[in-house]
Order: structure tokens, then C-alpha cells, then sequence
């Protein structure tokens, strides 16, 4: 896209505002790190834009907390005190199970994502955010926990001007399809590979 440029110009009988101001479905996938990040960073900007953001984690333990949750959630407040940018939720889908998937059973897991996924289309439809981030979103899809076809179907069909952002490995190739932004992360080095382990303000 040679200077912002589109490199056609589809004959949809659009004109180029209405175009532009399509929802955009992005998908963040590949083994490299920085999926979670780029749509955090998305959020950032979404805020100054006064965009009701609605953030979405479905594998992350409920433990953690990660640095982009408490700058975005101040945000937030600070909106609810001055008006400056738009409100901003954080939700944690289920009971917050992790790779180790210590609590409860496998079909507790699945049962969480499948509620937490039921919620979002609840609020796809109501248009309750601007800018939806699934973070973590593939996992579920991948185990069988959230059908695909569902997924697929509810965000294509999605009212309104919503965003929505999808992060993870192992995006299937049913969202690759529908989506409008697919960036795949490849890992080329990280430290790890020598020993190093994650390190505050880098992992979190």
C-alpha cells in the first residue's frame, strides 16, 4: 500500500468514507511473540478515540495481572472522572484457566468458554463496545470448546461499527477467512532460546 493507498479499488458501490469506516475484524496469530501486545497497543488508541473498549481474556490464569490491564482500567476511571477518552472493561472469561488447567476439569474449562463466548455475543449484539479484543480467543476455538462455524457466523454478521480483535496461535482457517487484518507473529529469535526467562515490563 504505497503511501496509505489501497492497491485496488472494489467495485462494492461503496463510497471511499463509507469503506473506510467499515468494522475492521483482525486476527493476531503466529508462534511469535507480541499478538496480545499489538491489540493492547490497538486499545491504547481506540481510548483516545473515545471508543468503548471491552477487553476479553480466555486463558490467562484470573491470578494474573498483567501491566496492560491496570494502565487501560485507570484509563477507564479516568474517564469516568474527566470524560477524556472512551470506558474500558476487562473481563477474565470463566474461571480463569491456564495452560496448567490446575482448577477444575477439562469440561469445566470447556463449559467456562463456551459461557464466556455466549456473553460476547450477547454483547455483539447489543453493540455494547466499539473495539472488542478476544484475547487468547484461538485456544477455545482450537480445543473444540467454542464452534467455529458459531464464531465465524456471529462476528461476520456483527451490527453496527465494532471491532474486534482476535489474538492467539493456531487461528483457524474458518477466521482466517472472514477476518479483514490477519498479522502472523514469526518468531525469528527470543530469549528463552539461551535460558532467559520472561522479565517484568517485558512479559508483563
Amino acid at each position: 500500500m504505497p503511501q496509505g493507498k489501497p492497491l485496488v479499488v472494489p467495485d462494492d458501490g461503496l463510497t471511499t468514507r463509507q469503506r473506510r469506516n467499515r468494522p475492521v475484524l483482525a486476527v493476531h496469530t503466529g508462534d511469535g511473540k507480541g499478538k496480545s501486545t499489538a491489540a493492547f497497543g490497538l486499545a491504547l488508541r481506540g481510548w483516545n478515540q473515545g471508543w468503548r473498549i471491552g477487553v476479553f481474556q480466555f486463558v490467562k490464569s484470573a491470578k494474573w495481572r498483567i501491566g496492560e490491564q491496570t494502565v487501560l482500567e485507570r484509563l477507564g476511571r479516568l474517564h469516568e472522572e474527566t470524560g477524556e477518552g472512551g470506558p474500558v472493561e476487562w473481563h477474565k472469561m470463566g474461571s480463569g484457566w491456564s495452560w496448567s488447567r490446575r482448577q477444575g476439569s477439562t469440561e469445566d474449562h470447556a463449559a467456562d468458554a463456551a459461557e464466556g463466548w455466549e456473553e460476547i455475543k450477547r454483547r455483539l449484539a447489543d453493540e455494547r463496545h466499539d473495539l472488542l479484543i478476544l484475547d487468547e480467543f484461538t485456544y477455545p476455538i482450537h480445543w473444540g470448546w467454542v464452534d467455529v462455524e458459531d464464531v465465524v457466523a456471529a462476528l461476520r454478521d456483527r451490527p453496527g461499527r465494532q471491532h474486534v480483535v482476535i489474538t492467539g496461535r493456531r487461528a483457524a482457517p474458518e477466521l482466517l477467512e472472514v477476518a479483514d487484518l490477519v498479522t502472523e507473529m514469526t518468531k525469528v529469535k527470543h530469549p528463552m532460546d539461551v535460558g532467559r526467562k520472561g522479565q517484568r515490563g517485558i512479559e508483563w
